[in-house]
């Protein structure tokens, strides 16, 4: 019963809890709690300034990092090109501007560093290169998909961006698996904003990290109502979430019920078998029972309610594995799976709804093979035919 509770749980919570990781993911390291971006047919987030002292004069937020965001090429070997016809080394991605203690507060995007250093304020010379830009660690072999080869901290790149073009060293590779994350490259903000001659400070996109306890949805409807959303989209981290990722959760989310449904029938199925060999063995008890007076009802009731005391104990074994264990155990070690480092969603309401239909389930198969038996003509059973 342990093990059928676990299976109902864990398989649809390890399944959701996968793409749940992504979405904690994203927030954590790229969109945070709140992301004001810009408005659709607009390239930026006009009137930027204002939008920046709003959030700095909001009581609910902890920080933010405002983000300058263009399309570019990056570029590797190309001193040692020597025929202009070969093709090129290079990797198309968005050129992230950042303040790198902005970003940092805000995301902890060092953390994510897997080769070389983070960026300081000084840095207006390196650059921070998302992994998925990188072959060795997306391994595509595809015509329509470059990436850069041969590359690390230390080498010279090449970046164009608007027409523009300044060389760069490498400091770093990030990876979070998070795509938004990892097929961008970071430079100072600084430094973009030169390169693609803004002087307005219009910035493209602004993650917000709050304070703890605090609703996003309070601080969105906060800054669309103080004149945010005139020039800027405001959204939390679940309303930016792309539909196809829930698409995904809600797919693994049936799969798991269906799994979990066939752990159901077999626990029943279990249950029926334990009840009926018990009350088969005790046919000729059973019989005396009756012959006293004992009414039927009294002994199916009996049954029923051992068979629900192997239910409550198989649940309440498995509740003190599964919030007691194996809930934090996962959340601090997250299952390292190759696009999330996933984790167990065990909701208490969609547990709550398990129980009661593995307790449903059980009592249904303790009663059936107890009528059964106890239906037998009561002589009969006395003497064993």
């Amino acid at each position: 019963m342990t093990l059928t509770f676990l299976n109902l749980i864990v398989v649809r919570g390890v399944l959701v809890g996968l793409i749940e990781g992504v979405t904690q993911a994203n927030r954590e390291v790229s969109s945070g709690d709140v992301l004001v971006s810009n408005l659709p047919k607009k390239d930026y987030i006009e009137n930027s300034p204002f939008i920046i002292n709003t959030i700095e004069a909001s009581p609910w937020i902890e920080s933010f990092t405002p983000r300058y965001l263009e399309s570019g090429t990056i570029e590797a070997d190309y001193k040692t090109k020597i025929n202009l016809t070969d093709g090129s080394n290079s990797a198309g991605g968005v050129i992230a501007g950042i303040n790198p203690v902005l970003e940092n507060n805000t995301t902890g995007l060092s953390s994510k560093v897997i080769e070389g250093s983070f960026l300081t304020p000084e840095d207006t010379e390196y650059i921070l290169l998302g992994s998925n830009l990188l072959k060795k660690y997306m391994p595509v072999d595809s015509a329509s998909f470059l990436s850069l080869e041969n590359v690390e901290p230390g080498t010279k790149v090449r970046v164009t961006v608007g027409g523009n073009t300044k060389e760069f060293i490498v400091k770093g590779v990030v990876r979070s698996k998070v795509d938004e994350v990892d097929f961008r490259a970071y430079i100072l903000d600084t430094t973009l904003r030169k390169m693609i001659g803004r002087t307005d400070y219009n910035v493209d996109e602004i993650a917000i990290k709050i304070k703890k306890r605090v609703d996003p949805v309070l601080v969105r409807d906060s800054l669309i109502k103080s004149g945010v959303g005139k020039t800027a989209r405001v959204q939390t981290a679940d309303d930016a979430v792309p539909k196809f990722v829930d698409d995904i959760k809600n797919t693994f989310a049936i799969l798991g019920n269906v799994v979990g449904s066939i752990g159901l029938v077999v626990a029943s199925i279990t249950i029926f078998i334990v009840i009926f060999v018990n009350a088969i063995t005790r046919k000729k008890f059973i019989g005396i029972l009756k012959g006293i007076g004992i009414s039927s009802q009294a002994i199916e009731i009996a049954y029923v309610f051992q068979s629900l005391f192997y239910a409550t104990l198989g649940i309440g074994v498995g509740l003190l594995i599964l919030y007691g264990f194996l809930v934090p155990f996962i959340a601090s070690h997250p299952i390292k799976f190759p696009f999330s480092d996933g984790i167990l969603v065990a909701e208490i309401g969609a547990t709550s709804f398990r129980v009661f239909l593995l307790a449903l389930a059980t009592i249904i198969a303790g009663f059936i093979p107890a009528r059964i038996v106890v239906k037998k003509n009561t002589l009969d059973s006395i003497l064993g035919r």
